[in-house]
């Protein structure tokens, strides 16, 4: 028979790894790890509302994708393209990179299994005898050194060429030159705290889940069962 036992602890468990999955994706996806040296408006770069120059723009570089001016579009409200700057996996800009996006990859696809499992863990708690809060905690602390690694590889890469554009001659491995970093940077870096944080209290859900409290309820013939 199917029970359904939800606490607090295991329904904040199932919401941090949803977000945390979330969180990862969206970053990893974002053009905005790098802003790039400030750009000055060109001469025909005009406002239509005041007759002044427009302020400078920044531009900004993702692991695969940009974000950058185009100048026929100068007079559009929307005069910023985004978009992928390399068509496939060979043509990202740095094998640094390549490799960033490989690690976050498997870190995100580990992450996102583990947040449509948690869904499911109201119903089922354990699979073969085995604890899924367990098992799923394992696979966040997993997921967890896929997207160190990557983060750790990320500035490596800041010296290739495409780096170089955005951040002036002086960029290099681990030094930003002009740039400075964009919120997906700080995203993926706070997700991944996260991450093992929902690694570690994957335990307290699996404790909260089967106390006493729960057994009780279950002995009762209940099938819904909340507790905080």
């Amino acid at each position: 028979m199917c029970h359904v036992i939800v606490t607090c602890r295991s329904m904040l468990w199932t919401l941090l790894s949803i977000v945390v999955a979330f969180a990862e994706l969206i970053a990893f996806m974002s053009a905005d790890w790098l802003i790039g040296k400030a750009k000055p408006s060109s001469s025909e770069d005009v406002d239509n509302r005041t007759g002044g120059s427009q302020e400078p723009y920044y531009p900004t570089l993702g692991i695969y994708g940009r974000c950058t001016r185009i100048s026929h579009m100068q007079f559009s409200r929307r005069d910023t393209l985004c978009g992928p700057y390399a068509e496939n996996f060979s043509e990202i800009a740095s094998g640094f990179w390549q490799a960033t996006a490989i690690f976050l990859a498997m870190g995100i696809m580990i992450l996102c299994t583990v947040a449509f499992v948690s869904v499911f863990t109201m119903c089922v708690q354990s699979i073969m005898k085995k604890s899924i809060f367990n098992v799923c905690g394992l696979l966040q602390g997993i997921a967890g050194l896929f997207l160190i690694l990557g983060l750790i590889l990320y500035p490596a890469g800041w010296g290739c060429q495409k780096a170089i554009n955005y951040c002036g001659p002086y960029a290099s491995a681990y030094k930003l030159g002009d740039c400075s970093l964009g919120w997906a940077f700080y995203t993926a870096i706070g997700g991944t705290v996260l991450t093992f944080i929902c690694a570690v209290f994957s335990a307290q859900a699996e404790i909260a889940t089967s106390s006493d409290k729960v057994q009780e309820e279950i002995e009762e013939g209940k099938n819904l069962i909340c507790l905080l």
